[in-house]
């Protein structure tokens, strides 16, 4: 049976028995409906297939759209991502921050099934206590919209778990009235072009101005085209 808290991000010391309750859950191989700054994730333990199939399951997520990873630090992400100059200051620019990084995988990703695409990872840290605060209990989570693919992230607790029911089993949800992020996924940069030229898979939050000033300052361009396997 599916739990439900209410946790406000403002009062961390009082969310000590739903982030155990979620920690908990996630170590057991199930899924969680956590918020971040962008909008309701689902998370799972990335390195476990059937976490990750479950996940892909219940969001009826094509396998040719890999599932993103957060990460409780940039250090974290390194660990899990090949580190590159451009990838460390963008990090240093706008993490935490809704952008997600793709970058090459380390040997330690390489065995993770996270969609069709095996060698490259999407990487992001996010800026909102609850998200990191589980993130602290349970280290990486691969965390994708908590919606039917396709469909708008939906940002009502009633909505969420009319959608997805029992085959969450732990949700955390922020107080009603409480403020809301934009509504809009984090955007997707792809680093591992062999041209080494940046491109903007999806744009979210971070607008494509706001990428390529920073990316300008670095000495570097980006291009844009449609989303593929993040």
């Amino acid at each position: 049976m599916s739990r439900t808290f209410e946790v406000d991000a403002g009062r961390l010391q009082d969310a000590r028995d739903a982030l155990d309750a979620a920690g908990a859950a996630i170590a057991a191989g199930e899924l969680v409906v956590v918020p971040t700054e962008t909008v309701y994730g689902i998370a799972c333990r990335p390195e476990d297939e059937g976490a990750t199939g479950q996940l892909f399951a219940a969001k009826r997520r094509p396998q040719a759209l890999n599932l993103p990873v957060l990460t409780s630090s940039a250090g974290v992400a390194w660990y899990l991502g090949v580190k590159t100059d451009l990838a460390g200051a963008l990090a240093r620019r706008f993490w935490p921050g809704p952008l997600t990084l793709v970058l090459d995988r380390t040997e330690v990703t390489i065995p993770w099934r996270l969609g069709e695409r095996t060698d490259s990872i999407g990487l992001r840290v996010p800026d909102h206590p609850l998200t990191r605060g589980l993130l602290d209990r349970t280290g990486p989570l691969a965390v994708t919209s908590a919606n039917v693919t396709g469909e708008p992230p939906l940002d009502e607790p009633e909505a969420i778990r009319a959608t997805f029911g029992s085959a969450i089993a732990v949700y955390l949800f922020l107080p009603r009235g409480a403020p809301r992020a934009g509504g809009a996924s984090s955007t997707v940069l792809d680093l591992t072009s062999p041209l080494n030229v940046p491109r903007i898979l999806r744009q979210g939050p971070l607008r494509r101005e706001d990428v390529a000033e920073a990316l300008a300052e670095l000495g570097g361009r980006i291009t844009s085209e449609r989303p593929r396997g993040c």
